[in-house]
């Protein structure tokens, strides 16, 4: 017993170093913002941002393109989010319930393009939108973005509706239900899980995205945030106090996302408990 409690301390004791260990370049980020810009290249360390100041975060927000990047980030990742999650819960509930020819090798050739390299598809994907004429669009790279999250998302949701028992639909039909009730009934609460990992999935790829943004805008009033943060670096110099308060700016959005989304994570999985 006792055997037990020492080894148990001891992963707990190795779970928290860990965790300091992963979150210092967090803290050291945020420290960073808060000191005056001569603290930030001085050879001794400070681990207290004393005297604190909001030089560096108002620096970052009068620096041209912030709003405009927000805003452009804001209507590409909510669009990214949306689209991904209702395409995939359409195309997973295709592939796990109905057989049709080509299912095997349309799987297949999801994972074959989810292996293939962002920057790999660039060049196609550029002149694809050039011949629709979206380029320096925020459609344009919507679509973009969509086309490269959909096959993992699709594959995600497809073990999600696979977990469900096809029985508590056949129940449900035989009762006079129809295929779009459901799956608004029936499929898509018991894969709320599923969706809120796929908006996960989605929204850090989205948000993250800096090349395809760059390449595929040629208005700086279409850029997004990580496009304007590579602003901070110039032929001139680098503005470390500008840059990283500006990557605690860009941080906030995911913070107070993933705090939404790990509340409806629970409900939902409670839900489908009940529900299955």
């Amino acid at each position: 017993m006792k055997a037990v409690r020492v080894g148990r301390v001891g992963l707990n004791a190795g779970a928290a170093v860990f965790c300091l260990v992963w979150l210092f370049p967090v803290y050291w980020m945020v420290n960073s913002a808060f000191k005056p810009s001569g603290d930030l290249t001085t050879e001794t360390p400070k681990f207290l941002p004393f005297p604190l100041t909001l030089a560096s975060f108002v620096d970052a927000v009068e620096r041209p393109g912030f709003v405009s990047g927000l805003y452009n980030s804001l209507i590409v990742t909510g669009g990214v989010v949306l689209l991904s999650i209702g395409l995939a819960f359409l195309a997973a509930v295709a592939l796990a319930r109905f057989s049709f020819p080509g299912r095997r090798g349309f799987l297949i050739g999801m994972l074959v393009v989810q292996m293939i390299p962002g920057p790999a598809m660039l060049i196609p994907m550029f002149l694809s939108l050039k011949s629709l004429n979206l380029l320096n669009t925020l459609i344009g790279l919507t679509v973009t973005q969509v086309a490269g999250v959909l096959p993992l998302s699709i594959w995600i949701l497809r073990g999600f509706v696979q977990g469900i028992p096809v029985e508590l639909e056949e129940a449900a039909m035989v009762d006079g239900a129809t295929r779009g009730q459901v799956m608004r009934r029936i499929l898509l609460p018991l894969t709320l899980p599923g969706l809120i990992a796929t908006s996960v999935f989605a929204f850090i790829a989205a948000w993250n995205d800096y090349i395809y943004a760059y390449v595929t805008m040629k208005d700086q009033s279409k850029y997004t945030l990580p496009v304007w943060l590579a602003s901070f670096s110039t032929a001139q110099g680098n503005d470390y106090g500008g840059l990283i308060a500006g990557s605690v700016l860009f941080a906030v959005p995911v913070v107070v996302f993933f705090m939404v989304i790990q509340r409806r994570l629970v409900e939902g999985m409670t839900a489908g408990a009940v529900k299955g």
